[in-house]
């Protein structure tokens, strides 16, 4: 069903009520297509008949999840497509696709982007087929992010704590004690480069502003609230603040490498030794494996650590996470759901994705954590325990941030004036301050009320 601009309005208002229900505030109904696809899947699907999914993602170890559902579950078959990541130029697929009336029944879609697929009433409120104890089953940070407006639209795949991932052989070398302030992260930062002067601690990545964004989380950061039918931006906060001027002095000093995410060049300066740091999220240690590469001689040269925090206690934001969500014409919404409920809720399912040696995912559903232990090999990182350390990172993911409706034009907004920050042409500051405007004027420009 194409939507009104009335009943695009109302699905606009729904998404900037994203924390209403928090505030007791009245949620008003979402874009009429939503509830009739959930009502009627059930006919599609109660007749006994083999039912067709067709499904869109990138998240590794996928198609491994994809072949084990078919393989048990001879009543609905997905057929699966790999498209690139969100960033890379999936969302602009599937958004395209939606318009055009031919978007697959189940796609993925990452945190930070789900409220904008909901805005412009691309995926449909699954509520009637989501219960409790559904929900129940899933790390409740997760679930906060999957519920906008009272209503589920999403079902989570993990969860992404971020965490710190070092080279060992080269701390020790330099007799660096791993870091659990970010004072004591800046102190570390010049005692490599003194003993090592081609080596850097980690990496700002100019390209990727949703790793700056899971740090300004972590301090206390809320980006955006919603309350009233209205979204407030805030991009400049003291809480954000303190985390630009930080990354932005150990730019100026020449303590981090600044190099684009998951390039050859960053690739490179991680195989030589150059990089001596990643903080990335739990899904980043099968990245960082298959990046540098598994041989003898690296084996057990890495390991993990919890990411610094301000004052020594734990806390982290989220970088990323992979959600479930079925399109807004989908008329499957039963067996999507079911396939998506085995895919994140099952042993088999999460088995069949780590089992690829591909992905390090945290499972958004913890009692899946000793499947996800025992099927990834640590081999890399000297058999450490890696989803302990998953796990306490889990825990302390901080509640109450909320993305907004926009995110594809304030992270685009970032990321360009992120590299201004590369060339020495600009700031982080700047780019906040850039990324400010940009939200607020799409805001207007959508029709959302912009509260002050």
């Amino acid at each position: 069903m194409r939507s009104t601009p009335l009943s695009r309005r109302r699905a606009l208002r729904l998404a900037a009520a994203a924390t209403a229900t928090a505030l007791g505030v009245t949620v008003l109904a979402a874009c009429g297509s939503s509830g009739d696809g959930a009502g009627s899947a059930a006919a599609a699907t109660d007749d006994g008949k083999p039912v067709s999914l067709t499904f869109w993602g990138w998240a590794k170890g996928t198609k491994d999840v994809v072949a084990a559902f078919n393989a048990s579950h001879p009543n609905i078959q997905v057929t699966f497509e790999e498209i690139p990541a969100g960033a890379a130029g999936g969302y602009a697929k599937i958004s395209n696709a939606v318009k055009a009336g031919n978007a697959p029944d189940v796609f993925n879609i990452e945190y930070p982007q789900l409220p904008d697929f909901v805005s412009q009433g691309a995926v449909q409120d699954i509520g009637k087929l989501v219960g409790a104890d559904l929900k129940a089953k899933y790390l409740p940070q997760a679930v906060e992010l999957t519920s906008l407006g009272g209503r589920t639209w999403a079902l989570p795949l993990d969860a992404a704590p971020q965490v710190f991932y070092y080279r060992k052989d080269l701390f020790a070398k330099a007799g660096i004690t791993v870091p659990r302030t970010w004072d004591e992260f800046r102190t570390a930062a010049q005692q490599l480069k003194a003993a090592q002067p081609d080596t850097r601690i980690a990496t700002f990545f100019p390209d990727d502003p949703t790793t700056f964004e899971a740090m300004a989380w972590q301090n206390g950061a809320h980006w955006f609230t919603a309350a009233d039918e209205s979204w407030k931006a805030d991009l400049t906060g003291p809480e954000t603040r303190k985390v630009s001027e930080y990354w932005q002095k150990l730019a100026d000093e020449d303590l981090v490498r600044v190099m684009p995410s998951f390039s050859q060049q960053w690739t490179a300066s991680l195989q030589k030794g150059e990089t001596a740091g990643y903080l990335g999220a739990t899904w980043g240690g099968g990245v960082l494996k298959a990046n540098v590469g598994t041989t003898p001689e690296v084996n057990g040269t890495w390991a993990a650590a919890p990411l610094p925090s301000w004052d020594g206690t734990p806390a982290s934001g989220m970088l990323g996470g992979t959600t479930f969500a079925v399109s807004k014409d989908s008329k499957k919404a039963k067996a999507a759901v079911e396939f998506a409920t085995w895919a994140t809720t099952t042993a088999d399912g999460f088995k069949a994705r780590i089992s690829s040696g591909t992905s390090s995912a945290y499972p958004a559903a913890t009692e899946l954590v000793p499947v996800a232990k025992q099927a990834f090999n640590t081999d890399f990182y000297g058999g450490q325990d890696l989803y302990a350390l998953y796990s306490d990172a889990a825990k302390s993911i901080k509640q109450g941030w909320t993305w907004g409706p926009a995110m594809g034009v304030t992270n685009g907004s970032l990321k360009d004036s992120f590299g201004k920050v590369a060339g020495k042409s600009g700031t982080i500051d700047e780019a906040l301050t850039t990324a400010q405007q940009a939200t607020v004027a799409e805001f207007k420009n959508r029709g959302l009320k912009v509260a002050q």
